[in-house]
């Protein structure tokens, strides 16, 4: 006879071909309206499921994991971040908890060159001149950037995605910089021509552009305070990708009033989906709604990691992509 199959729930809605293959594998239950759980059905959902899939929309903390029932065995986040997750709690209950890391490297270090091309290069904004029908014509001095080749990009972070954005600014002849806890491999920092500096406020006050590409932890939360912000050069472009708890918005809103700085580029928000609304309305600051890893082939292969780390949890293996907080 055999064995029941695992009861997965999934929060949200995932790419039709996931969805299906967990259907075949799992007691898979969907979330076909795609509308976040609210706290009530997210703790019904812990009652019943063996496997939990959340996503960055939902907050699994220690209270939540605390009413869990007896079966719930995983949790096997669609994403990399886990900042959504009280992982101490987890583990403390016998959780196991997976993440879908590397699959979106590549696409978010996209969407950060492409806010650096945007900011500078002031693309949303001449867009916009062309869609209201406002252009007339080529002029001298007129919707002029700033060029990239040259200029320095200090990179906060430099893993996965931090890397591979530094790959791509250095074919646009940019100089890569960076603060990490730890110099990065003696190869990979000369395949890179990056420099690291272990103080971030040396580097900060350097730099022509910044591009936040670090996890959110207890240690990173606002990690640009106003105190941060202040030694930015006025000339400076801040760019973010990785999550918005790593800026004090009101900080940045404030110095973006005061000209302190010369554009934003953000992807992602401290108290998302509400962006601070003094960060609206500026030429200056392009505000994209959390586009890092929204590929169909980046979401199709969170996805896969999801379902092969399930597959392996219920064949009694480590799942490859297991969290714990040492990793943190």
């Amino acid at each position: 006879m055999s064995a029941p199959r695992l009861k997965v729930v999934l929060t949200r809605r995932l790419p039709d071909a996931v969805e299906t293959r967990m259907r075949e594998l799992f007691d898979t239950e969907l979330n076909l309206t795609d509308r976040p759980m609210d706290r009530a059905a997210l703790e019904a959902a812990v009652q019943r499921a063996d496997v939990l899939v959340p996503t960055i929309t939902d907050t699994i903390d220690a209270a939540l994991i605390a009413a869990a029932g007896d079966q719930l065995k995983m949790i096997a986040n669609f994403g990399a971040g886990v900042d959504h997750i009280d992982i101490d709690a987890a583990v403390g209950r016998g959780l196991i908890v997976t993440n879908t890391p590397g699959v979106l490297t590549e696409d978010t270090a996209d969407l950060a060159m492409a806010l650096i091309l945007a900011v500078s290069r002031r693309i949303v904004e001449g867009a916009q001149v062309v869609a209201e029908g406002r252009f007339a014509g080529w002029s001298p001095t007129w919707m002029t950037g700033r060029k990239l080749w040259g200029k320095r990009l200090g990179i906060v972070g430099m893993g996965r995605i931090g890397q591979a954005l530094a790959r791509r600014a250095k074919a646009f002849g940019m100089q890569v910089h960076y603060h990490n806890r730890k110099p990065v491999p003696a190869l990979i920092a000369e395949e890179l021509g990056a420099t690291w500096w272990d103080d971030l406020d040396q580097m900060l006050a350097r730099m022509d552009l910044i591009s936040l590409n670090c996890p959110a932890t207890r240690e990173t939360h606002h990690l640009l305070s106003a105190e941060r912000l202040a030694r930015l050069q006025p000339h400076a472009i801040l760019i973010n990708t990785a999550r918005g708890e790593l800026i004090d918005e009101a900080a940045l809103s404030d110095a973006v009033a005061r000209r302190a700085i010369a554009g934003v580029g953000l992807d992602v928000y401290e108290h998302e989906p509400v962006i601070h609304p003094g960060l609206l309305g500026h030429a200056n600051v392009v505000l994209l709604p959390h586009l890092g890893s929204a590929t169909l082939e980046a979401r199709q292969d969170m996805g896969d990691r999801v379902i092969t780390n399930i597959q392996t949890f219920r064949n009694g293996h480590r799942p490859p992509d297991r969290v714990i907080p040492a990793m943190l």
